[in-house]
């Protein structure tokens, strides 16, 4: 492998893309300093420049201008995030952050946990690109603040919601492979009630999800097609000047195909919706409560397999139910954050597991403030689980102004995840002897921010104790290793719009000395936008690292690099006009092995959405 080279190539792009931004600080002294706010750090609303851990914010017009078409390929786009693909629309997907299993991410939804309580990680399939608003992305160990499954990091997806006015949009998208895609949306309201309804329908012929190589001999040179229909939905009233109730429904049923062997298909459906209902007020002037109710459920029934061993139709479906008291109170030494959770996990399915259900028990207390220079955070959490009894978790944070341009960040936290019930109880495959994985991570950061160009610079080591591998067998291992760094710049110079990212690490089972299967030691991303006031057009490229498909580091999976391209035109007030190409050059590539990801793919697009 080629990684050291890489690496150095990749440092001196980014730096030279640094080097020239400040050398051209001058032509951009007038632009305004973008200070977002985020709640995903510490679960109130923080300024990005007073955090102490590393987020990342994806928009709603940086989700329009990229060229992917899932969240995990949305997600990939952002330093320290790698994702791997079981085909393309509609097909399994991982993600890891800073190098952590797909398990060690916790998905929100409007803060609501998403994902599969079989597999214990995230159901990206799902999630309709085009019902988003913005995602946050915490990096770093999060237990302390969400419990279970925050180990490498937390993605937390904000749905779009209703706003004063009225405000009609739609908009409908053709491309290659038979893609096609149709939404509408309404959103309004008063300043006492406001709404949003959007829909969405999404056809995709796709390609041959797998080739030769992948196991089982499942390979089938036909299209694996994909079908969606999706919904999103959400009210609230203001019941006086205080309070407020609000309502959310987002909801997905679609079919998708997979290779099952030669000349036959497994045929897919796929349905996860998510329900919330919430009250929120003041008790007192300095102190704001909220008490909400949601419900997540994932469904995948097998309507078809050329396998002998699966019994049709065979059904995985889960559900957690979730009650959440939250209180924010403002001191003089910083804002608190305390409150109490319930989560129930369900499991129904047609293959027979020892255990379907398990409660977890939570309570939490945080504060998050600032003086002058100096900003601090600490949380404390005990999470009480049904099956493994009492976690408890911290965090605590620091950073530091050295002056209006330089900023350092430091934080220690620890964390843990319980078992999955497929790792539990899977008939043949589940070992119910598991025990929960405990980690600690140490984080050190320094940023620089000067005219509208930021770069970040962040050291991290995760150590995870009974780590869990994935063998026939699932099986608690003394230790795995994640240590590396990552680099990244972000600016605006004149029209141009500029990013790159470089991500160093190394991700290793401390038992065997191997490397963590699926994941890249090294990763870059550059991109470059031109935006003009009625057109703009733009590039981005990934380069990714070669990797291990097997924890025994036998089965190669070869770095790759992509060129995406995007353009857009506003033909009026009203309307828009967009276009992109992926994958240019064509390349043929794989994130696990047998499965192949999309070749070249050409995609338009025309939005109406009044101003």
């Amino acid at each position: 492998m080629k990684n050291f080279s890489f690496a150095q190539r990749g440092i001196a792009l980014a730096c030279a893309a640094a080097c020239a931004s400040f050398s051209a600080q001058s032509l951009a002294q007038n632009a305004p300093e973008l200070k977002p706010v985020v709640v995903t750090a510490n679960r109130v609303e923080t300024r990005t420049d007073e955090l102490v851990s590393d987020v990342a914010v994806i928009t709603r017009e940086q989700i329009e201008r990229s060229t992917a078409q899932t969240v995990p390929e949305l997600l990939a786009r952002q330093a320290g995030v790698q994702f791997s693909s079981n085909g393309g629309l509609g097909k399994s997907a991982s993600v890891f952050i800073r190098g952590a299993e797909s398990r060690h991410t916790l998905l929100l939804i409007d803060g609501v946990r998403y994902g599969s309580a079989t597999t214990g990680a995230p159901v990206w399939e799902g999630i309709p690109l085009e019902m988003i608003e913005r995602i946050e992305v915490l990096k770093g160990p999060a237990s302390a603040i969400y419990g279970s499954e925050a180990v490498g990091g937390v993605v937390q997806i904000f749905t779009k919601q209703g706003k004063t006015g009225f405000h009609p949009s739609a908009s409908i998208s053709l491309g290659s492979r038979d893609y096609g895609q149709a939404t509408a949306a309404l959103s309004g309201g008063t300043t006492d009630l406001t709404y949003h309804i959007g829909i969405q329908h999404t056809k995709d012929g796709g390609f041959s999800t797998t080739n030769s190589k992948v196991a089982f001999g499942n390979f089938n040179a036909d299209t694996d097609d994909f079908r969606q229909t999706a919904l999103n939905a959400s009210l609230k009233y203001k019941l006086n000047a205080q309070w407020s109730i609000d309502a959310r429904v987002l909801g997905s049923s679609g079919l998708s195909r997979f290779d099952d062997g030669a000349g036959a298909d497994t045929r897919n459906d796929l349905d996860t919706r998510q329900y919330a209902l919430g009250v929120a007020g003041k008790i007192l002037p300095a102190w704001t409560t909220r008490l909400s109710y949601a419900s997540s459920e994932d469904s995948s029934v097998q309507l078809a397999s050329a396998s002998s061993f699966v019994t049709i139709p065979s059904k995985f479906a889960t559900q957690q139910k979730q009650l959440t008291w939250t209180n924010e109170i403002k001191t003089p030494w910083g804002l608190v954050n305390l409150g109490a959770e319930q989560l129930n996990q369900k499991v129904n399915s047609t293959t027979a597991y020892t255990v379907t259900r398990r409660t977890i028990n939570s309570l939490y207390i945080g504060i998050h403030g600032s003086a002058g220079a100096h900003t601090w955070q600490a949380n404390l959490r005990q999470d009480r689980n049904s099956q493994f009894g009492s976690s408890s978790t911290h965090f605590l944070g620091y950073g530091f102004e050295l002056s209006p341009q330089w900023r350092l960040h430091a934080s220690h936290g620890t964390s843990f995840v319980a078992p999955s019930f497929n790792q539990l109880y899977f008939p043949s495959f589940g070992n119910a002897a598991l025990q929960p994985e405990k980690g600690r991570n140490t984080d050190l950061g320094i940023s620089y921010t000067q005219a509208g160009h930021s770069v970040k610079l962040v050291r991290f080591d995760n150590n995870i104790r009974g780590f869990i591998t994935n063998t026939t067998l699932p099986t608690n291992i003394p230790r795995a290793s994640i240590e590396g760094w990552t680099l990244g710049y972000e600016g605006q110079l004149q029209a141009w719009r500029l990013t790159a990212s470089i991500d160093s690490m190394d991700p290793r089972n401390e038992l065997t000395g191997k490397i963590l299967p699926r994941r890249s030691k090294t990763q870059m991303q550059l991109g470059a936008s031109y935006d003009m006031p009625t057109w703009s057009a733009g590039a981005n490229l990934l380069k990714v690292g070669d990797r291990f498909e097997n924890t025994t580091n036998t089965q190669l999976l070869a770095g790759y690099t992509t060129l995406d391209l995007h353009a857009s035109y506003q033909l009026s007030k009203e309307w828009a006009l967009s276009g992109k190409i992926n994958n240019v050059t064509d390349r043929k590539y794989e994130t696990a092995l047998g499965y192949n990801q999309p070749g070249r793919g050409v995609f338009v697009s025309l939005r109406y959405a009044p101003k």
